[in-house]
């Protein structure tokens, strides 16, 4: 195999990853967030997934499917870091694909 086809399928397998990650941490914090609404004691409350490292999921390629899902369950929608940083991270790792792919092939 080709290594121009190793490394688009290693691509592939880790975009693919990085997406199921990103559906799950942000369905899962979505759920402690309706799970912790109903306890009236805030010291019961169970801890969420800090911004920062939903942030950080996406940047790592989770950002497309991070978004789709945060659009479907309505998670985060009113916070502007994510409704206009997640497009704007898509954008750039676009970007950058685009020119490594001009530069390598």
């Amino acid at each position: 195999m080709p290594l121009e086809h190793c490394l688009i399928f290693a691509g592939v397998l880790y975009f693919i990853a990085m997406s199921m990650t990103a559906v799950y941490f942000t369905v899962y914090d979505k759920k402690i967030a309706v799970g912790n609404r109903k306890i009236r004691n805030p010291h019961k409350h169970k801890k969420r997934i800090p911004e920062k490292t939903l942030l950080i999921i996406g940047a790592l390629s989770g950002c497309i499917a991070m978004y789709i899902t945060m659009r479907v369950i309505h998670h985060k929608t009113k916070h502007m870091k994510f409704m206009a940083g997640l497009p704007l991270i898509m954008l750039t790792e676009f970007l950058i694909v685009f020119f490594v792919w001009r530069i390598l092939f």
